[in-house]
């Protein structure tokens, strides 16, 4: 008898967390998918507004900043030679790569008036959710970008785009691993080729 209450009561737990899964699977799949649309949508304004571009750039890094964990994706992107940084070099590439990260947004504005994007499905991932979206653009095929959601449902932040199933921040790592390895292992090299790169495209 005490076997079959057992039982009962495991069958009724399995029974009850299979009713409510889905649910918490749609609520986070739901939640990253506004996050995303939000975001796109306020992207979408700025790229196709009549703002000056200084103001477009103030603009996007406000985005930016409020949308995207870019301190997280600086530390992916620098990868094992972070643990070997100083925390000097630390702070001053995390710095950098807020630049690098607005000024390569910043300076592709131009080429993206029109743009139109359009959000298709969500799924969650382990802790995370992955939001597909469409961008299209006047004058070219339409773009396949997955939009990598860390904490979908408490604090939402962008840990990756992935555009045609390529990893921004994956592509990112391995140039400045290649760089890297052809410099020394120098990140003083590394940060500095960063602040060129921003003074010239800024």
């Amino acid at each position: 008898m005490l076997y079959r209450r057992h039982c009962l009561t495991g069958g009724l737990i399995i029974a009850l967390g299979a009713l409510l899964a889905p649910s918490a699977h749609a609520q986070v799949v739901e939640k990253a998918t506004a996050f995303v649309q939000q975001t796109g949508n306020q992207l979408v304004a700025i790229v196709n507004g009549a703002q000056s571009a200084a103001q477009k750039r103030q603009a996007i890094t406000q985005v930016l900043e409020g949308a995207v964990d870019v301190d997280e994706i600086a530390r992916f992107c620098l990868g094992r030679f972070w643990r070997t940084a100083s925390p000097d070099q630390q702070k001053r590439f995390v710095a950098a790569f807020h630049e690098v990260l607005v000024t390569n947004i910043s300076s592709k504005l131009g080429e993206y008036q029109g743009v139109k994007l359009t959000v298709q499905r969500g799924r969650q991932q382990d802790d995370q959710a992955i939001v597909t979206t469409e961008v299209d653009r006047p004058n070219n095929p339409p773009t396949t970008v997955d939009w990598v959601i860390e904490t979908p449902t408490t604090a939402p932040k962008i840990v990756d785009v992935v555009a045609e199933g390529t990893s921004l921040r994956l592509t990112q790592r391995q140039d400045y691993a290649s760089y890297l390895t052809r410099n020394n292992n120098d990140v003083n090299a590394l940060i500095n080729a960063m602040n060129q790169q921003t003074a010239k495209n800024g």
